[in-house]
């Protein structure tokens, strides 16, 4: 064997070691961290939650009570979305669900809404948008409280001809000069309302047991 083979060997094996140690470290410090960003992760989804689902009115596990939906329609989505249903005792007060309103100014309004057991409107929230800013992003309830408007309402509360915005004779205010995206919102609520009426029963029905874990 010549010195250079011997060296190549040597250089070889040095790096496999490296690579070797390495990879231990990774997956070691993976699995140290990955339960401390899970519980990050969970804690964050669970206030964003509760911001448009007061945590008095459960007492479930409600991370834990997540069901994927297919795509619909009325919740605008066009990939299967989250659905989490709350519980007092074994009985369900509500559901909160994710929605698309797809015809922002600016594309897709993702949003998380929440809705008790006689369908009314306990929260809404925008979780992901692309308006513009200083102008549609007041949608957004880090820019302003417009979007508070909701909680209360259903779909006869008010009546269906006024789920609109001011502007085209509704119910519901919005911005001179930027409408486009507050219609979208409005729209997306209230379908999602229609949806929650459609599948009101099968969520009552729905039983802990098949709850899983997020």
């Amino acid at each position: 064997m010549t010195d250079a083979t011997r060296n190549a060997l040597r250089t070889g094996t040095v790096l496999f070691l490296f690579a070797l140690v390495g990879t231990a470290i990774l997956a070691f410090t993976h699995d140290q961290t990955e339960p401390v960003i899970t519980r990050s992760q969970q804690a964050e989804k669970l206030a964003l939650i509760n911001q448009v689902l007061p945590a008095s009115t459960y007492d479930n596990d409600l991370l834990a009570s997540r069901q994927d939906l297919p795509p619909d329609d009325l919740l605008g989505t066009r990939q299967p979305s989250a659905l989490w249903i709350a519980r007092r005792g074994s009985q369900v007060t509500a559901v909160v669900l994710e929605a698309i309103a797809p015809d922002g100014y600016a594309g897709d309004i993702a949003l998380l809404i929440g809705i008790d057991i006689d369908g009314k409107v306990t929260g809404v929230r925008v979780t992901a948008h692309h308006e513009t800013p200083g102008l549609g992003d007041y949608i957004d309830r880090a820019k302003s409280a417009w979007i508070d408007q909701f909680s209360g309402k259903s779909l006869t509360d008010p009546e269906s001809k006024r789920w609109k915005v001011a502007k085209d004779g509704g119910a519901f205010d919005a911005r001179a000069g930027a409408t486009i995206t507050p219609r979208a919102v409005v729209k997306a609520v209230k379908s999602a309302l229609d949806y929650f009426a459609r599948h009101r029963a099968a969520f009552v029905a729905a039983p802990p047991a098949k709850e899983k874990k997020a």
